[in-house]
């Protein structure tokens, strides 16, 4: 079930971009392939296979002859694809509580229908929430497989950075133990090379982002820096991000040339509602009101040594804003608000999620000292069944209404 759906995906994606004009959504077509290719790999029972916590180094793992994905991308695509409902059941018939985070339960279910593909090996990290831990430590004794965990610190200093890359190297020997094959020092010079170039090309994606009006349509951007971190180290994710920053580019030039339709600029924090829903298309059509940037796409990390890589994936990891205390998260909020001139932030504060619902009054309080009002929508950004549609359209319609009435009264 799960590879012909990839299958498809890919086949699909790759019609569609054959026929795409270049400035009608190519880039987001470019990021979907490349995903449904990995998509492809995870469940061909062909390539080693390590599930993993969502902030593992996935180009070390690449260099490293492995198909790494974070879990949550599976209880995503499941919800994206409308397959999620029967498996949230499933899980909770099974034990596990419905006011868990509905991505784990996902996964969980996933699991229990053989939907899962059996890892070589396994890949935790402490960071940035607990279940994200005790999914794949429950996903270990399942398959009965060895797990790796990475302690994240909260210290982002050099002795957190020690610290941490010293596990780093630590995972290499316990990854080569399970591939019989040691580290290849120059493929995992190519992989850091390969995210560098990446990364060059991503400040430059999203210092186009940051136009006014902003060239990021509706859908460019979601899921795009979670999602875009399973690429790197690869080819694919300079392809990607080349892409974007063609598509952005030419849509800028396009934008100077004729009146903006920007009535309003939303920042999006943390999660995107995964499933169908009509909420983005009603602030885009309703009200131009558009998703400027969302609060995990950023480079928030220099340059990688590709002689001494270690002690630069492990600063990359601690410099993910959810990793550390939440005054760290609040301020790189703050930034993104000024640089990208928002008027207005959502946070869908997800069910089950103790750290993204549990600072939301730190969050609400932090971005109005920027001056940037936030719209808390309490949601489940799996779970479709208990979604309230029409109830948070009207709140989301009030609030739009607000911030374009203070915009207008500002100018």
């Amino acid at each position: 079930m799960m590879l012909s759906y990839f299958e498809k995906l890919v086949a699909e994606t790759e019609a569609r971009l054959q026929t795409a004009p270049p400035d009608q959504g190519v880039a987001r077509k470019t990021l979907t392939l490349e995903l449904g290719r990995l998509g492809v790999r995870l469940y061909s029972g062909k390539e080693r296979v390590a599930w993993c916590g969502v902030i593992a180094p996935f180009d070390l793992l690449h260099a490293m002859g492995v198909t790494p994905c974070f879990v949550e991308f599976v209880g995503a695509m499941l919800a994206s694809s409308g397959a999620v409902e029967p498996l949230l059941g499933e899980a909770e018939a099974a034990g596990y509580p419905p006011d868990g985070c509905s991505y784990h339960r996902a996964v969980t279910g996933a699991t229990l229908n053989g939907l899962m593909p059996v890892p070589d090996f396994l890949i935790a990290t402490s960071a940035p929430c607990s279940g994200g831990l005790a999914v794949i430590e429950s996903l270990a004794r399942h398959f009965d497989r060895d797990l790796f965990v990475i302690h994240v610190p909260r210290d982002d200093g050099e002795e957190g950075v020690r610290f941490l890359a010293d596990q780093l190297r630590a995972m290499t020997d316990f990854i080569a133990a399970h591939t019989g094959e040691p580290l290849d020092r120059e493929r995992l010079r190519t992989a850091v090379m390969n995210t560098n170039r990446a990364r060059e090309i991503l400040l430059e994606v999203y210092e186009l982002a940051r136009s006014v009006p902003s060239p990021a349509r509706r859908r460019d951007f979601v899921n795009f820096g979670v999602a875009f971190a399973l690429l790197l180290g690869d080819e694919s994710a300079v392809e990607v991000a080349r892409a974007y920053r063609e598509q952005f580019a030419r849509t800028r030039e396009l934008n100077a040339a004729k009146p903006s339709t920007e009535q309003a600029r939303l920042m999006w924090l943390q999660n995107r509602i995964q499933f169908r829903n009509s909420l983005e298309q009603l602030l885009d059509e309703d009200y131009g009101a558009v998703v400027v940037v969302d609060e995990l796409n950023d480079i928030t990390w220099g340059p990688i040594d590709p002689d001494d890589p270690f002690p630069g994936l492990a600063r990359r990891m601690l410099s993910i804003p959810l990793t550390g205390p939440v005054e760290r998260r609040i301020r790189h909020l703050q930034r993104l608000a000024v640089d990208y001139q928002v008027d207005g932030a959502i946070n869908p504060c997800h069910w089950g999620c103790r750290q993204g619902t549990g600072a939301r009054g730190l969050i609400e309080e932090g971005l109005m000292e920027a001056g940037v009002p936030v719209l808390n929508l309490e949601v489940d950004c799996v779970d479709p069944r208990n979604f309230s549609e029409g109830q948070l359209q009207t709140r989301l319609e009030a609030f739009i209404e607000m911030i374009v009435s203070q915009r207008m009264a500002a100018s």
